[in-house]
């Protein structure tokens, strides 16, 4: 089987040779660790570490349906330790000047109201923009190249609440459900307009195969709004997003968001997202307990409990049993529930890969000596 293929049959609960190859990604301090526990220095970044440990490929579309353009990136004060910077979503934010792994200390948030979303982000997100899609004679080349591919292509869904908790903060964006909720609807309406002209232009010219979004509105006691705004406010919109990905053959579609998800899953799945990533364990979000609620209406990508990687060898045999007999069943593609942090020791997370692959019938790569590219100093 190709990996495409592989990919769909696990996820439509057909038989498959072995279970697809996969995993999320690591912390930039993950790699500075590793580097002093035998990972070869050259590996420093999430796509080099993919080639590294052999897993297998996912793509896609170059559409880009949010901010258009982002807000430059740029650093305005030099503080020692700190660095304050102005970040892609117009935040001021306060980040590691060494480049530490961690969440920004944010200071100040671009969108505030209606007069800074009219000023601000509402010319960033329009629809008819030609920059969103590839030019003509790109796309044709594109579909070309895709016509033969032998990996899963997929396209963006967005985010309807993330991206807007980005802009305003999330004090900002919880509050606007109840102190502005006309303006909170009205950009939830406009990135959905975004979202389905792109993937409206995309999908009847490629063979998709998943949608792929990002939310990110969950803490570890559930969600950022409540379920009943959720259903109000976003189950329509997610409705009409995936309603043209089904109507053009692609039933797969997921969203990233981390924490206590369970209040959601139903609406989810009722919205048309059906595949919940990346499932993390200790937020609340147990993979067994949603695959014996929802049955083989809920698809999994994620859901390894890290903190077996964290504890050791024998937590992660258990790990690896405990979910074992779910991920033959189907529907489920097992990796670390988030970026792998660097509380996991090098050797664990080799003991990981072994076990897993072992596990699932996953064949081990050839060494990475062997399926080193001969130009590959000449691309670091």
């Amino acid at each position: 089987m190709t990996h495409r293929e592989r990919w769909l049959a696990a996820l439509h609960f057909r038989p498959v040779d072995h279970i697809p190859d996969e995993e999320f990604g690591y912390w930039d301090d993950t790699f500075w660790a590793w580097h002093e526990q035998g990972l070869p220095r050259e590996i420093d970044t999430n796509e080099k570490a993919d080639l590294y440990f052999g897993f297998a490929p996912r793509a896609q579309v170059p559409a880009h349906p949010g901010l258009l353009p982002s807000f430059e990136r740029k650093v305005l004060e030099d503080r020692g330790d700190h660095l304050l910077i102005q970040d892609e979503n117009g935040a001021l934010c306060l980040v590691h000047a060494s480049g530490q792994s961690s969440i920004p200390h944010f200071l100040e948030f671009r969108l505030k109201d209606r007069a800074s979303w009219e000023r601000d982000f509402k010319p960033r997100l329009d629809p008819d923009d030609p920059r969103r899609l590839p030019s003509p004679e790109e796309m044709e080349r594109l579909k070309r190249e895709w016509a033969a591919r032998d990996y899963p292509l997929g396209i963006s869904i967005g985010s309807l609440f993330g991206w807007i908790r980005d802009w305003a903060g999330f004090e900002g964006a919880t509050m606007m459900v109840y102190d502005d909720p006309e303006l909170l609807e009205e950009m939830m309406e406009t990135i959905t307009r975004v979202v389905t002209r792109v993937i409206s232009h995309i999908a009847p010219q490629v063979d998709l195969d998943f949608g792929a979004g990002w939310e990110d509105m969950c803490f570890n006691q559930g969600p950022m709004i409540s379920p009943r705004d959720f259903a109000r406010l976003m189950v329509p919109r997610y409705r009409r997003i995936t309603e043209i990905l089904n109507e053009h053959g692609c039933d797969i579609v997921y969203t990233d968001c981390d924490g206590n998800i369970n209040q959601l899953v139903p609406l989810w799945l009722e919205a048309g997202v059906n595949c919940m990533f990346p499932v993390e364990v200790a937020a609340g979000s147990d993979p067994i307990a949603l695959r014996d609620k929802y049955g083989k209406q809920v698809l999994l990508l994620g859901g390894v409990n890290k903190r077996a990687l964290i504890e050791g060898k024998e937590a992660i045999r258990k790990e690896i049993k405990r979910i074992e007999p779910y991920v033959r069943e189907g529907g489920w593609i097992p990796h670390v529930d988030h970026r792998v942090p660097p509380d996991v020791t090098f050797e664990n997370y080799l003991y990981y890969l072994d076990l897993k692959r072992d596990t699932f019938g996953i064949p081990t790569p050839p060494p990475w000596e062997e399926r080193r590219p001969a130009d590959w100093g000449s691309k670091q």
